[in-house]
């Protein structure tokens, strides 16, 4: 970068995101898009309006500067303070909470673009924010005083990731009662500096053994947190691998560090003797500053794997390190500095060297799995990183985008089998979505995964796809067979696992299918709502209704515009003799989907037994769908 192309300055940066947005999307992706649309124009509207600029605003991310660090603030205040009125119009689950972090401090701009320490601290502030909160560092609070009819709570200093020296965090306190309050210790002004030195130098004699006990002494270890797991430990090791973080200082290579972070998620998963964390509960903690000791207990796990990644032009930098969540000690850590073409290599070197500071044992089948090359070509591998991006905002028009660059994948690398797989996969879901109407969009999705089996048969991916087709194709033993064959490649795949008791359902064996859907929340803590249909699913069929109905119920309020939720609940109440509640359910369906009909469910519902079909559809009747 020539001198010429950027220049430095001093700016105040704010830094927004949204708390629990995975868990928004996850419910219901697309009254999530709907909302963060609508709040977005808002922002962008205040920060305009208080002489911000917005630098960056995808996702659920939004970052904007400054001239000054009041501006900052006030537009900050504005934006919580107008969410609130809007969240109140808002069921409880649906409410969309920004945090937000702001920094004073130097940026290098170039473009449109900012970047440097001044910007990451602003995200470090934004992810010690809990929802509906303002933090904002010293530097910031030193110039601010009292120029604002605001309070500011002292939360101490704090060590955050890829920031070298402490930070001091305050809390903005927006209620009248705390106008022109400081709560905790503040920060003493140059004119107190040399009382407050002596002062620190009598408490320094006075305390020093205290100060020994409490910050050099080392620490005892304390297997008493494994007791307070969220969840009991398996036998047999088990991982957790947080999104790693992007520290190319382009915040536009975060999907570059995320599909790092998600090859390696899939590279454990394959491993039978390991219990590995779904990518839908580690990327819950993505961008937030947590504690290794937390994510291990908050998903029942030992070991915590955490990194960063810097691309730069033909190079890239990762560092990695595995920590044991019950004691903090580090079992192993590594920096490596390569080529780019050599990533595949560096991704398998990490994995290998997991397995064995976990001294696990590879089977024959595993250690050849484990050497796996996508393709040589970087530019293919590049666009399919990008179109995960894509993939995991779940509405029609990121499916499109997602679309078009496994297709540049494979324009690149026509035996691209992973860019087959993931191209297959956007057909199945604009059919199973209803995004489009067109008759041979499910039998595309089936060619392209036969295409990228026939190219690679190690893909779980391409099995669970035809697998999923055959499904609807009411071929259910070749259905059952293809997710199994996934599973065997993929022991640790959760999705894979709830998606074979899904297709047991159908098939008429849900005592089989209750345990892989259990499995599969447990490997995915922080599963999505069509789990809990899943389960649901199952004890209606095994005429569990109690069950079925609690079940059912935690679904449709996790997601209250998710169809099958309600239709099966207005079946359980119906056969548990329930019939008001029934006819209470039946009308959301009808408000859903006011075209739907029982001819539809009869001709669509894919049942292997004609008679389970039928009770499901007596049951309804009874309650008032026709």
């Amino acid at each position: 970068m020539a001198t010429q192309d950027f220049k430095r300055k001093l700016a105040a940066i704010l830094s927004a995101d949204v708390k629990g947005y995975s868990r928004l999307m996850g419910e219901d992706e697309e009254a999530t898009v709907r909302t963060i649309t609508a709040y977005r124009e808002v922002m962008i509207n205040l920060i305009k309006e208080n002489n911000g600029r917005v630098m960056d605003a995808k996702g659920d991310n939004l970052l904007s500067e400054f001239p000054s660090v009041v501006d900052a603030i006030r537009c900050s205040v504005e934006i919580q303070r107008g969410f609130k009125v809007r969240n109140e119009k808002l069921p409880v689950h649906r409410r969309m909470e920004f945090r937000i972090g702001i920094n004073l401090g130097d940026v290098i701009e170039e473009k449109e673009s900012i970047y440097g320490d001044g910007v990451n601290v602003a995200a470090r502030l934004e992810g010690l924010a809990e929802g509906r909160e303002i933090c904002i560092s010293g530097t910031a609070y030193d110039q601010i005083g009292k120029k604002l009819p605001l309070g500011y709570e002292y939360l101490g200093e704090h060590s955050v990731k890829n920031i070298a020296e402490p930070i001091r965090v305050y809390k903005v306190l927006m209620e009248p009662e705390y106008a022109g309050k400081v709560i905790g210790e503040e920060k003493p002004k140059p004119t107190q500096w040399r009382w407050a030195s002596l002062v620190a130098a009598v408490i320094v004699v006075v305390g020093a053994l205290a100060i020994w006990n409490i910050y050099f002494r080392p620490p005892p270890i304390k297997p008493a947190s494994v007791e307070r797991m969220a969840f009991p430990l398996p036998d047999k090791p088990s991982i957790a691998v947080l999104p790693f973080t992007n520290i190319s200082g382009d915040p536009e290579q975060g999907y570059f560090s995320d599909g790092i972070t998600e090859d390696l998620i899939t590279d454990l998963s394959k491993i039978s003797g390991l219990f590995v964390i779904a990518r839908n509960s580690v990327f819950t903690y993505k961008g937030r500053a947590v504690k290794i000791e937390e994510v291990g207990r908050e998903l029942g796990v030992r070991y915590v794997l955490e990194g960063s990644v810097r691309k730069a032009n033909d190079r890239v930098r990762i560092t990695a390190q595995l920590v044991d969540a019950t004691t903090e000690g580090h079992l192993w850590a590594e920096r490596y500095d390569r080529d780019l073409k050599d990533i595949f290599a560096l991704q398998d070197e990490v994995t290998h060297k997991i397995v064995a500071a976990l001294a696990v044992k590879l089977t024959e089948g595993e250690q050849m799995r484990l050497v796996r090359k996508y393709t040589d070509n970087m530019e293919a591998y590049d666009s399919v990183l990008k179109g995960k991006e894509y993939k995991y905002r779940y509405t029609k028009d990121a499916n499109v985008q997602a679309r078009q660059m496994y297709e540049r994948a494979i324009e690149l690398d026509p035996e691209f089998a992973f860019a087959y797989s993931l191209l297959a996969l956007t057909h199945f879901q604009e059919w199973s979505f209803g995004w489009s109407q067109d008759p041979r969009t499910l039998e595309q999705a089936f060619e392209l995964a036969q295409r990228a089996i026939a190219l690679d048969e190690s893909l779980p991916l391409g099995h669970a796809i035809l697998g999923m087709v055959y499904l609807w194709k009411k071929q259910h033993e070749q259905a059952i067979a293809e997710l199994e064959n996934a599973i065997a490649l993929s022991p640790n795949d959760a999705d894979g696992l709830a998606t074979l008791g899904d297709l047991l359902n159908w098939d008429g064996k849900p005592e089989k299918a209750i345990g892989l859907v259990k499995k599969a929340m447990r490997l995915n803590p922080m599963y999505p709502v069509w789990y809990l249909w899943n389960l649901g699913h199952t004890y209606f069929l095994m005429g569990r209704y109690e069950e079925a109905i609690e079940t059912l119920k935690r679904a449709r309020d996790r997601n209250p515009n998710f169809l099958p939720a309600h239709v099966y609940l207005a079946a359980s109440y119906s056969e548990h003799g329930r019939q008001k509640e029934a006819r209470a359910e039946v009308a959301e369906v009808k408000k859903l989907s006011p075209h739907t009909s029982m001819e539809a469910w009869r001709q669509r519902l894919p049942y292997k037994d004609q008679a389970v079909l039928e009770r499901l559809v007596d049951s309804l009747r009874k309650a008032g769908l026709k």
